[in-house]
Formats: structure tokens, C-alpha cells, sequence
């Protein structure tokens, strides 16, 4: 199956839905004779199953349903394409001629999107079953495509359209809905496929496990080797305190560190802040611990074998298998779920501290998969970027994972680029041994700032409302005007609209 992958923008021509050739009056030559299969004159249900095209025709193979239930495939030529599922009524003109006609209630290829069903702005993602070139009419050579619908409420129909670009049988294409009568190509590259994109994710949902197991583990560790003692001083030493995170400047370090980006610096050759990123020092521990590992043999043959999945090689994430959904919804979850292979209680040995690591690179990057799952155009046409990540913070003698989650929304209203509104959504998850689990959202949109938090510990709810007023006063003094700022106990309300969102639609409506 190919993935369409384009560096270049796409001719200003977008593709147009048009008619394909239809079956009505149109009669084609067999490549058999019946030999009595039909009688001159009979006719049966049939369906274009395959379609080649040749110098000067198309060659068809269609699966005839016969009285009785019989079916049997037949090869005809064609003087125009049809779509690959179409279903027809064929009659018998001779033993080596049938006209054809679409079946009642067939599945013909739709020729126009209903805009109530997918407005402008729409994501459409569909696979390609029929192309062929039409006549030239002009230098440029137009391709008729039908494609099956795969997501939005149209998903199992068909789509026909005229398009610049050739694309190859079985290719997968992400469109955007421009009207009922064109849709403009995404490129894709820079971002997965959503329907491999979902399959990895649950994969790496299943593999990953909380980051505190991992450095609780490499804290206790007294054995190993001069090279991975300086592996593990490196990871730790890397990872910022509360006070680094306190700071503009100290906050941006650590989000470009956060692994988040390895991927797009080694990319463009960017490996001069590889000794801070997180992903990376990850991936070299692993590196040091697998020559430590005694002579490979039943479990830990697995080990490795799982070890080998878990790396960040794209193209065995393009490969990998499919997995439940439910497990890709638990992944697009926010706060991510912890999640412990084993008690901890003692000291870990080698082989626990890789299946720790490798469970760790496959949280981070259960995190960069979310962030693309959540990144699209949704149906008004406003573009959705996220960032999801994991940072580990240095707290006193403890590391605590800070989850983030940052999206920004970029209006598609507004006529030019300088009239855009962009809205900024920020969460964030984390758990202090003296406060308990603490969860954050904000909002900020034209220098307005709002803030929901959560504290699960009913003590914590009441000292940080007794904070917010400082809390307020310190946005103020940083150029901010404050909206609503409130906290309360529990934990932050799950589904496509929460209450701060609704609160902030009815302050700016």
C-alpha cells in the first residue's frame, strides 16, 4: 500500500469531483465468449472487481452473480474506465458482447460532497481503487480517480474525482474539503498516516510505563561499569530542577529537551544539544546496558526482541501492527496514565533497568504520537497543532514527571493572515508528595488569560485558592489581563467541551 508523500506544493488546480464513465448504453467486447452462460437477451447482477488500462481501451474482470446464485468472472474490454466496485446489470448482445448499465441502488461513485455532512475545512482520508488518465485536452494531463471514503459519517462510500496528480492503485490521501466539488491534497510529509498513526499509538500505549520506575531504579543502582555510571550521571544531570523550569528561558531549554523534537534535530543535523535531550541519553543508557546483559537466552531473547520495536525507527513504526482501539483512545488520553512494570522496592538489576528504559522511549514517544493524532483541521476549518510531552524535574531528592500539553488553534475566518486569531490551550499534570495529583488548564487568546486547576487532596484545593490572588497578581505584573482563575477539588472533567471552555465562550461571545 503507498502513502502519498509530496515536498512540493500541489499545481494550483485542486481536484474536482466529477461524473466517471457511465455504464448506461455502453456496451464492451468479452475476451471469452459466454458459451451459454446468458442468453441473448438475459441478463445478471455483476461487479467490476479490477481495471487496466491498455494503448487503447481498458481491460475490465467482472464477477457475474447468475440465477441460481452461480457467480463467475469474466474479461472484457472496455472503450472507458469504470470504477473498480461498481455494481452493474449486464445483458447478453451476443456471445461475446454485453451492454452494461449501473444497478439500481448501486454503489455509484458520488460526484458532490454534502457540506451539512462535511463542511468546509474537513478532513477526508480515502484509498484509491480506479485511476486512469482522461483524453488531453492540453498540456496538462487530468486523472480520473475513485476513491473509498475511509473516516467522516460518508466512511465505505466512493468518491469520484478529476485530479493533476497520478496516484498509484491502493494509495492512501488525506484531503480537505473546499466545497461540494473539490477537495485540495495534504501532503504528508511530517506526519503520519492517521490510520497507521492509530495502530503505532496503541502499540506504544501497550509498551510504555511511567518514567518515575526507570530513575527510581537508576538511583539505587550501585553496580555497573565506569561507562554506564557516566550514561546515567549524564541522564540525570540533564534533567531541570524547579527552578530552571521557573524561567522563560529555563522552560523553552527544557521543552527543546524534552525528546519531543529528537526526530527533526537529527533531521537537519542539529546534534549539538543532543547531550540534553532526553530521548536521546534514554536511547544511549539502553546502548550501555545491552553489552552488560549475559548471553541472550529464552526471556531475555524476548526482552530484546521487544526492545527492538521500541526503538524510534520510523520505519518500524510504519510497519508495525494493529492494536485495539481501545488502547489508542487510552493513548490520546490526557493526563497520560502511569503506568509500573514492577515494585521497585529493591534494587534493580540490568536487566530490569532495560525493560525499564525501553518501556520509558515508548512513553515519550506514546506522547509524539498523541501530539500528531491531535493535530489536524477540524470541521470549521481552524488548524489544531498539539504538543504533548513528558518532563522529568528534579525535586529535591525525588523526579517528578511534569506532564504538558500545549495546542494552538489558528482561526481559518479571517481573510488575511494578520486578522487571525490564534488560541492557546495549555495543560498540565503532576503529583508532589505533599500535595497530591494537581492538574492545570489554561487559555490565552489576545492577552486574556483563564485557568481552571484540580487538586485531588481537599487541604491542597483550599491552600491554592487561598494563593490565587497572588497567582493573579504575578500574570498581571508579567503583561497579562486575567479572566477567570478558579480551583477545585477533584479531577478536571472529561469530553469536547469542558466547563472552562464553555465559560470562555460565553465571556467573548
Amino acid at each position: 500500500m503507498s502513502e502519498i508523500s509530496s515536498p512540493r506544493p500541489l499545481p494550483p488546480a485542486v481536484p474536482v469531483i466529477r461524473n466517471t464513465a457511465t455504464a448506461a448504453d455502453m456496451a464492451v467486447r468479452l475476451l471469452q465468449p459466454l458459451e451459454g452462460m446468458l442468453a441473448a437477451g438475459e441478463s445478471a447482477k455483476a461487479e467490476v472487481v479490477a481495471i487496466r488500462e491498455q494503448a487503447q481501451s481498458f481491460q475490465l474482470l467482472l464477477k457475474l452473480t447468475l440465477a441460481g446464485g452461480k457467480q463467475a468472472t469474466l474479461q472484457a474490454e472496455s472503450p472507458k474506465p469504470l470504477a473498480q466496485g461498481s455494481a452493474l446489470v449486464v445483458t447478453a448482445l451476443s456471445e461475446t458482447r454485453l451492454a452494461l448499465a449501473l444497478q439500481a441502488g448501486g454503489d455509484k461513485p458520488l460526484t458532490s460532497l454534502d457540506l451539512q455532512q462535511l463542511p468546509p475545512g474537513t478532513l477526508v482520508q480515502g484509498k484509491v481503487v480506479s485511476s486512469a488518465p482522461l483524453p488531453t485536452q492540453n498540456a496538462q494531463t487530468i486523472y480520473r480517480l475513485v476513491v473509498n471514503l475511509l473516516n467522516t459519517p460518508l466512511a465505505g462510500s466512493q468518491l469520484a474525482l478529476d485530479s493533476p496528480q497520478a496516484l498509484p492503485l491502493g494509495s492512501l490521501l488525506s484531503a480537505q474539503v473546499q466545497g461540494s466539488q473539490s477537495l485540495a491534497f495534504l501532503p504528508l510529509s511530517g506526519r503520519l498516516d492517521q490510520l497507521v498513526l492509530g495502530q503505532q499509538l496503541a502499540a506504544q500505549q501497550n509498551r510504555q510505563a511511567s518514567l518515575e520506575g526507570l530513575f527510581k531504579g537508576l538511583q539505587k543502582l550501585s553496580g555497573g561499569d565506569e561507562a554506564l555510571r557516566g550514561s546515567i550521571d549524564k541522564l540525570l544531570g540533564a534533567l531541570p530542577d524547579s527552578t530552571q523550569l521557573s524561567t522563560a528561558k529555563g522552560l523553552a531549554q527544557a521543552l527543546e529537551g524534552s525528546g519531543v523534537l529528537l526526530e527533526a534535530k537529527l533531521l537537519q543535523g542539529q546534534t549539538g544539544t543532543l547531550p540534553q535531550d532526553l530521548k536521546a541519553n534514554l536511547l544511549r543508557l539502553i546502548a550501555q546496558l545491552m553489552p552488560q546483559l549475559p548471553g541472550v537466552s529464552g526471556p531475555l531473547a524476548g526482552l530484546q526482541n521487544a526492545l527492538g520495536q521500541n526503538l524510534p525507527n520510523l520505519a518500524r513504526q510504519l510497519l508495525g501492527a494493529g492494536a485495539a482501539g481501545s488502547a489508542r483512545q487510552q493513548a490520546l488520553t490526557f493526563p497520560l496514565p502511569s503506568r509500573l512494570l514492577q515494585n521497585m522496592d529493591g534494587e534493580a538489576d540490568l536487566e530490569t533497568l532495560l525493560k525499564l528504559a525501553a518501556a520509558a522511549v515508548s512513553r515519550l514517544q506514546t506522547h509524539q504520537l498523541s501530539s500528531l493524532a491531535q493535530t489536524q483541521v477540524d470541521a470549521n476549518g481552524n488548524l489544531l497543532t498539539t504538543w504533548q510531552l513528558e518532563l522529568p524535574m528534579r525535586h529535591q531528592q525525588e523526579v517528578i514527571p511534569l506532564q504538558v500539553k500545549l495546542q494552538r488553534e489558528d482561526s481559518a475566518k479571517a481573510e488575511k493572515a494578520e486578522q487571525k486569531e490564534t488560541l492557546w490551550r495549555v495543560e498540565l499534570a503532576f503529583d508532589l508528595d505533599h500535595l497530591g495529583p494537581l492538574q492545570v488548564r489554561a487559555q490565552l487568546l489576545r492577552g486574556s488569560l483563564s485557568s481552571q486547576l484540580w487538586a485531588e487532596r481537599a487541604d491542597t484545593a483550599s491552600l491554592i485558592n487561598a494563593e490565587l490572588g497572588n497567582l493573579r497578581e504575578r500574570l498581571q505584573a508579567a503583561g497579562l489581563e486575567v479572566g477567570e482563575l478558579a480551583c477545585s477539588q477533584g479531577m478536571p472533567p472529561q469530553g469536547p467541551k469542558t466547563s472552562l471552555e464553555q465559560r470562555w465562550v460565553d465571556e467573548t461571545a
